[in-house]
């Protein structure tokens, strides 16, 4: 019988793989691909159509190419060491110390692969990130020329210094990193293949002969990039920050004498090390190396670091003075280059402090220009009086600028109404009126800075919708501000009246005027017009209404980034800018004015500042608008751009401020197309340039210790300055802000319009007298391509050391002392009332220091802005308080000061309605302006219990009676006012004013009806 053989099986077919995995693998890729466009070449378009393509091209092909660099260099030198180290392994190494290493080996090896492409990889793409962030360092390296001055030690042009030295530091770290990171690798693989061993007996040969070369050629290597940091240290050590109490910079007697020498007998050192590294090649012998490197360590310790300790010990401690002059004198002649400083005109000032009358006779100028107006206060009133809509704002801190008004140049406070889409109520807010509506503020508002107009409200000199006053027609429209939205999408069909809003307007019927941005005409952004741009857009906004709206169409552009600072840090990566950022109208268009400076922290001997320590005072501390510097160690610095913004079409235009600074000489080789000259500077935008805030704090910051110019008081220190501490702050050490004034500086024949501050003695516990006063010249002129040449002349005054002019502390502490002032500011303090002082100016004038503070006075709650009420002053030990500044100028100056302030004939803050001074109302009419009151705030303000009348009597009890009475009626007068301006009623409310007035007039009258 036969049995049939089974049938065999047949094999499994393979199993196709499905169409999915590919396609969602293609589909991500895809995505990716998108994203990383919508992010990159919406960046193209953008610089394209601000024509500043050169500049991100040059940036990121440098950093390209830097990042292949880096990567090549790292990956190619680690990824040699492994290769060599694995394939020149022994075939066969029998000790026991390698046989336990099998088991590591024989775990590594499927992954040795991997490890040998891909550790090589990802460690150069580290190298490659860390060496495109020195792109500037390396474009600076490759551009920079000779700067003309040399450094007093080794005679170097410092162009060495600021360009040279950095790029070959950073050769020569990166250099470093790589043959360490190949030597950890040489070894270990060295090591765990059994080419290095590190037991056995003695004379027992611990490398083969390939490990033994490729270790010794690294290790001489990194001997050679040791010597070249050393030889590298002698010059840097010019640009030493000195630690402890030592109050100079730079190299002194120990660095010149012993730590240079010392750098130079290491670096032979090192060489020598490395020579004996490479005989260990050929001859097998580590001890020579190993011997090397033992001295060079034991040389490190001794000639680097004790010998330098014994001669600071015992040659320089006693007799420091002496033999560290020299440096000092470098350390003060070079910050003084440095900074800027060598051409202040310094000269003494013995301040008279008794007050005659006529004694402002001379500087009739002057007292004619004091600025009454706080820009850091009355941004509120400003809201309140020209905001018109709730969706139009003001910064909290507003610009100090000049205008040429009837012929005569006045110091105005100046500010953009911008769009807050903040202000727009619930039901509004919908991407439609986001993006394509609300896109845009309208015109400038401008008060005179010297006076005030009715009741104490700003003197407005122009403003409104549309726009009224003295600025002639300029175009309105603020499409790029500070407070504009991040993107808005504007343009349209020529047949269409557009669909923005313009402006506020009743007689149309339908309460608005529409606006239609010209987008055939002006480009303000890049156009998304075409699908592939709205998917972009669309992408990098996270907004998918881009892609689908009708009103995105082939006319429409988009606009973002669109605050004046980011757009000037993006096409001008090489400048750190100032802090604020003021309007001007010029030329018909409002212009944004931002000031740049190039910096470096490689000068040699002068001192190094953190622009953020220096730049930061009372003002930055409290306001949103204006910021301190960046957090960066500079010690160079020079406002070499003025850079502009047009607020209606978002133009940049760079301009060559300092074309002697080398370093902007250097980014001029670079970016050649970007900075144009300042021959291009039209005189009406010349006229709005001023001295930078940010540049004058770090200068008025050195200034407190190199005003001294001899090394012996230098070194001494015991007339070192400081800033005084803000007095309208309260509880804080913070730097009073410098302050812009039309003043006229002793011995000069005009006023000018200039920059100033103050100093007091250094020291925690010194008295709060003033012992300087600083004041630069920050008018440019009005001539197109030329500067004026007093611009930027820094006078500092020098008070004599046994001064007792009050400090600007001091001066506060006075006026709260006075019984008069302190009685009638408790007097306006009653009820719902709040008194704020504004800044304290301090004036050169009538042979002494004038002190010259207004006060306004806001309500608690409600509808509050502030008003200016009175006007505090004081010279020497006279105090005045008046509701004019020219009544308390008078009180002072024995009934007459010699001179009209601004405020001469100005209405009396206690009266009723100015018939000239009028305001637009929200309905667009005109309205008389009402007293205004001010929004709550932490600011320091006097709000006490009343005060005793003035001689410590008591009142009679008819004069209570009448008090009360008084106090009474005002307390009234408030609510009825409040309620009022609640209801809209201005003639409901100007007369509930008048009453509080008289009211005021008859408590301060009672309380001066002293009993026995």
């Amino acid at each position: 019988m036969t049995f049939a053989s089974p049938p065999r099986p047949r094999p499994a077919a393979p199993r196709r793989r499905g169409p999915l995995v590919p396609t969602l693998v293609t589909l991500a890729a895809l995505v990716v691909v998108l994203l990383v466009l919508a992010q990159v070449w919406t960046e193209v378009m953008w610089f394209s159509q601000l024509g500043y393509l050169e500049v991100l091209r040059t940036e990121w092909v440098t950093r390209g190419l830097l990042f292949v660099a880096g990567f090549a260099v790292m990956a190619a030198g680690v990824g040699f060491s492994l290769s060599f180290a694995y394939r020149a392994r022994p075939v066969y190494a029998p000790t026991q110390e390698q046989a336990n290493l099998d088991q590591y080996r024989e775990a590594i090896e499927p992954l040795r692969r991997l490890v040998l492409i891909v550790g090589p990889l990802v460690l150069g793409l580290f190298a490659g990130g860390a060496a495109s962030q020195q792109w500037s360092t390396v474009q600076l390296w490759l551009r920079g020329g000779d700067v003309g001055r040399t450094d007093p030690q080794w005679g170097m042009d410092l162009g060495f210094y600021l360009f040279t030295l950095p790029g070959l530091r950073f050769v020569v770290s990166f250099l470093m990193a790589v043959v360490v990171l190949s030597g950890i690798a040489a070894v270990a693989t060295h090591y765990l293949y059994g080419g290095l061993t590190v037991g056995g007996g003695r004379g027992a040969q611990r490398t083969t002969r390939a490990a033994r070369v490729h270790l010794s050629v690294l290790g001489a290597l990194v001997l050679v990039l040791v010597a070249a940091n050393y030889w590298l240290d002698r010059y840097s050590i010019l640009t030493k920050q000195q630690t402890g109490e030592q109050r100079w910079q730079g190299a002194g007697f120990t660095d010149v004498h012993a730590v240079i020498p010392s750098k130079a007998i290491l670096a032979v050192a090192a060489l020598v090390v490395a020579g004996a590294f490479v005989a260990t090649a050929f001859t097998s012998n580590w001890r020579l190396p190993a011997i090397g490197v033992g001295l060079m360590v034991v040389a490190a310790i001794v000639v680097g670091g004790v010998y330098p300790a014994i001669v600071q010990r015992f040659q320089v401690q006693p007799n420091q003075q002496d033999a560290e002059a020299d440096y000092i004198q470098r350390n003060i002649d070079a910050t003084l280059a440095a900074y800027g400083l060598e051409d202040v005109e310094t000269s003494e000032y013995d301040a008279n402090v008794t007050a005659e009358p006529g004694a402002l006779r001379e500087n009739a100028e002057t007292t004619a220009s004091i600025r009454l107006l706080d820009p850091n206060i009355v941004s509120p009133s400003f809201k309140q009086l020209q905001q018109i809509r709730g969706f139009y704002s003001f910064p909290d801190s507003l610009a100090v600028d000049r205008y040429t008004i009837d012929g005569e140049s006045r110091d105005t406070v100046i500010a953009v109404r911008e769009l807050d889409q903040n202000g727009l109520n619930a039901g509004q807010r919908n991407w439609t009126n986001d993006t394509t509506v609300y896109t845009h503020g309208f015109g400038v508002v401008a008060a005179y800075g010297n006076t005030r107009g009715a009741r104490g409200a700003p003197a407005f000199w122009e403003g409104g919708i549309p726009s009224q006053g003295q600025l002639g027609e300029y175009e309105p429209r603020i499409y790029f501000g500070q407070q504009s939205p991040s993107y808005s999408i504007v343009g349209g069909p020529e047949s269409s009246n557009g669909w923005e809003f313009d402006y506020p307007d009743d007689e149309g019927g339908v309460g608005s005027v529409q606006y239609r941005f010209p987008t055939q005409d002006v480009s303000a952004g890049p156009s998304i017009g075409t699908l592939w741009q709205k998917l972009l857009y669309a992408l990098k906004f996270g907004d998918e209404q881009i892609l689908f709206s009708e009103r995105v169409n082939e006319h429409s552009q988009i606009l973002y980034d669109r605050d004046p600072r980011e757009r000037v840090e993006k096409v001008a990566p090489f400048l750190d800018l100032d802090g604020r950022v003021y309007p001007a109208v010029v030329d018909g268009r409002v212009k944004w004015i931002i000031d740049g400076y190039t910096t470096s922290d490689q000068y040699p001997y002068a001192a190094v500042r953190s622009l953020e320590d220096a730049t930061t005072d009372s003002l930055t501390e409290r306001s949103a608008s204006v910021q301190a510097l960046l957090p960066k160690q500079v010690n160079y610095i020079r406002n070499s751009v003025k850079a502009t913004v047009d607020a209606y079409d978002g133009s940049v235009d760079l301009y060559a401020w300092d074309a002697e600074d080398p370093i902007l000489q250097a980014w001029t080789d670079v970016f050649p197309t970007t900075l144009k000259p300042m021959s291009e500077i039209s005189g009406d935008l010349m006229s709005h340039i001023r001295y930078p805030e940010d540049l004058f704090k770090v200068q008025r910051a050195l200034l407190g210790q190199y005003h001294v110019t001899n090394a012996a008081e230098f070194f001494s220190g015991n007339d070192f300055w400081q800033n005084p501490a803000d007095p309208t702050v309260t509880n804080s050490d913070v730097p009073q802000p410098p302050y812009y004034l039309t003043l006229q500086m002793p011995g000069e024949d005009q006023a000018r319009f200039s920059l100033m501050s103050t100093f007091i003695p250094g020291g925690s516990t010194a008295r709060n007298v003033l012992t300087g006063y600083l004041a630069v010249d920050a008018e440019a002129g009005n001539t197109p391509g030329e500067v004026a040449e007093d611009y930027g002349k820094m006078r500092l005054l020098e008070l004599p050391r046994d001064s007792t002019v009050p400090g600007p502390g001091q001066a506060a502490a006075n006026f709260t002392a006075d019984p008069r002032v302190s009685e009638q500011l408790n007097i306006l303090a009653r009820g719902d009332s709040i008194v704020r002082r504004g800044n304290l100016l301090t004036l050169p004038v009538g042979g002494g220091l004038l002190y010259v503070q207004p006060v306004y006075v806001q309500a608690a709650a409600g509808t509050t802005y502030p008003l200016l009420q009175r006007v505090l002053v004081s010279f020497g030990d006279e105090i005045g308080y008046a509701e004019t500044l020219d009544g308390a100028l008078d009180q002072v100056f024995g009934g007459d000061s010699g001179a009209d302030a601004g405020d001469a004939g100005a209405p009396d803050p206690g009266t009723g309605v100015d018939p000239d001074a009028t305001e637009p109302g929200d309905d667009g009419t005109v309205e008389p302006t009402p007293t205004p009151t001010a929004t709550p705030t932490a600011e320091p303000t006097d709000r006490a219990t009343p005060a005793p009348p003035a001689g410590g009597g008591t009142l009679s009890p008819d004069a209570r009676a009448a008090l009360d009475d008084a106090l009474g009626r005002a307390q009234q007068a408030i609510q009825d006012g409040q309620a009022a301006l609640a209801d809209g009623d201005f003639a409901a409310y100007g007369e509930a004013q008048s009453r509080l007035d008289q009211a005021i007039r008859d408590a301060v009258a009672a309380e001066g009806g002293l009993g026995g």
